[in-house]
């Protein structure tokens, strides 16, 4: 068996640097894989948009520059800069996203299945936090001032509020290019679930249920 080892580690250490070298080699030779939105989606993307197709409009975006629109009933605007209207980020594992908080807006309890959040605060002052789904239902909180960041670990249901008297804008980057959104409410509420089946998975009152429903456009 020892001598078995001793055969095989020289050969890795030949056989690594080249594994390794013909990686680095694919990856230069596809450099980018601008979206071409007019395919389907896949689990690795979109598929590539022809070269001779691709200008330097692709690889820019100014869908940020201005308040998005509202989200109710939470006193938010969101933009984004996903792959859907961004697709110069197709392959490359990163986006974008611009919320502007009114006084007292909120962005509820939600999670990215396919991404980790780095949010910064560009005005104003948020709570943030994320409830850890593998320390035990934990939550990590923080307060947020202008020119802070915190990281929002993938899948990790999380949330940011209005702590302040003026409106707050935040900046939030993304490692995937489409990151995906559930967001609790909706889930819970805007969906055709009869209410008194979520009366029993939630634990509320059918009436509580049925305000919810109203609120968030579900039937059942």
């Amino acid at each position: 068996m020892a001598k078995i080892v001793l055969l095989v580690l020289p050969l890795l250490s030949l056989l690594l640097p080249l594994l390794f070298w013909c990686v680095a080699q694919a990856q230069l030779a596809k450099e980018f894989c601008v979206a071409d939105l007019a395919s389907s989606d896949t689990p690795a993307g979109y598929p590539c948009k022809p070269q001779a197709a691709v200008t330097a409009d692709d690889f820019y975006y100014r869908g940020l520059g201005t308040t998005g629109p509202t989200v109710n009933p939470f006193k938010i605007s969101l933009s984004s800069a996903f792959v859907t209207s961004f697709p110069g980020v197709n392959g490359l594992g990163i986006s974008a996203a611009r919320v502007d908080f009114a006084v007292g807006g909120v962005v509820p309890l939600h999670w990215h299945p396919a991404a980790t959040e780095l949010i910064f605060v560009v005005e104003g002052t948020l709570s943030c936090g994320f409830i850890s789904a593998t320390s035990n239902n934990r939550v990590y909180t923080n307060t947020l001032y202008k020119g802070d960041i915190m990281v929002l670990p993938q899948g990790q249901p999380h949330f940011q509020y209005n702590l302040g008297n003026t409106t707050a804008v935040a900046l939030s980057t993304y490692s995937s290019p489409n990151p995906g959104v559930q967001t609790l409410d909706f889930a819970l509420f805007a969906n055709n679930l009869p209410s008194e089946v979520l009366t029993k998975v939630t634990l509320l009152d059918d009436l509580q249920v049925r305000k919810l429903k109203a609120l968030f456009g579900g039937t059942g």
